[in-house]
């Protein structure tokens, strides 16, 4: 690490903790050649994860997206945003811990109303009927029995 003072390239370690909840390492060095003390972070680099919609067009992947369409879902129901924001994580920690840096939209979509439909019922044939685009009462009412017979 380059010391900020006198551009020297060797430091040592004289101290490291963890910051963030465990996301990033805050490091306090030394220069070796000044002596001058600086703090360094250290943080995973992620590759970013490509979402194809449904016209083959391409976005980078954005997790308040996926928040904003699960709190409309939950509107007027008891789920808290901390449970909408781990749901969001969990599903964000799957992409990045998968092989695949382009994921259809589809595939989010599903894993999300998987999750939805753990936490909340109404929430998820909310979610669902946006997601995949209900045509007709008979459609919606598809989605309701195979609800019920999973129950």
């Amino acid at each position: 690490m380059k010391c900020p003072f006198c551009t020297y390239a060797e430091s040592k370690v004289i101290d490291s903790r963890p910051t963030d909840e465990g996301e990033r390492i805050r490091r306090r060095r030394e220069c070796l050649k000044c002596g001058k003390r600086f703090t360094t972070y250290e943080v995973v680099e992620t590759l970013p994860i490509v979402v194809v919609k449904s016209d083959n067009s391409r976005q980078p992947f954005d997790g308040e997206k996926l928040l904003n369409g699960l709190l409309r879902a939950c509107a007027n129901r008891p789920v808290s945003l901390e449970t909408l924001q781990g749901v969001v994580d969990d599903i964000e920690v799957k992409l990045q811990s998968s092989l695949d840096r382009e994921v259809s939209s589809k595939y989010i979509g599903e894993l999300a109303m998987e999750k939805l439909k753990s936490i909340d019922e109404v929430s998820y044939v909310r979610f669902a009927s946006v997601y995949r685009q209900f045509k007709d009462i008979n459609s919606f009412m598809e989605e309701l029995s195979k609800l019920l017979k999973e129950k």
